[in-house]
């Protein structure tokens, strides 16, 4: 992940055009471009602050992962509504506690096991106001699942898009204000602060 993107900032940057002492890019962004040291499974899992929640407790928070319980589908696999108790993160009964979003990941799709510990080993680390917060993982027999905070208004792109009739468009004046508090989640993630 972080060797992509100081490969393309090599490619853009303006320090890189133009430089003639003889010096890589890389050496004077070394910040963000040294390597990550590869961490095992375990020692991912156990340096977050994320909750680890059973298969079953995650069935029980989506009313069993029903569709009518579907908020979107990805690459990665199905996105569930569900609730937990806010205080003891065990499932709730619907409409009470906590609403949460559980991404389930599909076993016959294209991302994987690795994609699913590179989330949990990244933004498991993140915490910004931003950025939607993990808030734990299910890693029971095959499951890999995620769960996020709950973002109320559904996708940012359906509202920039209108993608129904359900979504009103949004007024240029509140279009950037979604452009200036994106950036300030950006500059975050690009900032040494946040190890990406």
């Amino acid at each position: 992940m972080g060797s992509c993107i100081s490969v393309r900032i090599k490619a853009e940057s303006p320090l890189h055009a133009g430089a003639s002492d003889g010096r890589d890019l890389s050496s004077r962004l070394s910040y963000s471009s040294a390597p990550l040291t590869p961490r095992s499974q375990n020692e991912i899992l156990e340096s977050t602050n994320l909750n680890s929640f059973s298969f079953n407790e995650l069935r029980v928070a989506t009313r069993n992962f029903r569709p009518d319980s579907v908020l979107g589908e990805g690459g990665f696999g199905c996105v569930f509504k569900g609730w937990i108790d806010e205080h003891t993160f065990k499932s709730a009964r619907p409409g009470t506690g906590l609403v949460i979003a559980v991404k389930r990941l599909n076993q016959e799709g294209f991302q994987g096991h690795k994609e699913w510990l590179a989330e949990i080993n990244y933004l498991g680390s993140l915490s910004h106001p931003n950025l939607v917060k993990l808030i734990g993982y299910c890693l029971e027999d095959e499951h890999r699942l995620l769960v996020y905070e709950f973002m109320p208004r559904g996708s940012l792109e359906n509202h920039l898009f209108r993608r129904s009739t359900y979504f009103q468009p949004l007024s240029w004046n509140l279009r950037m204000k979604v452009a200036l508090e994106a950036a300030k989640g950006l500059a975050y993630l690009h900032s040494p602060e946040a190890k990406v």
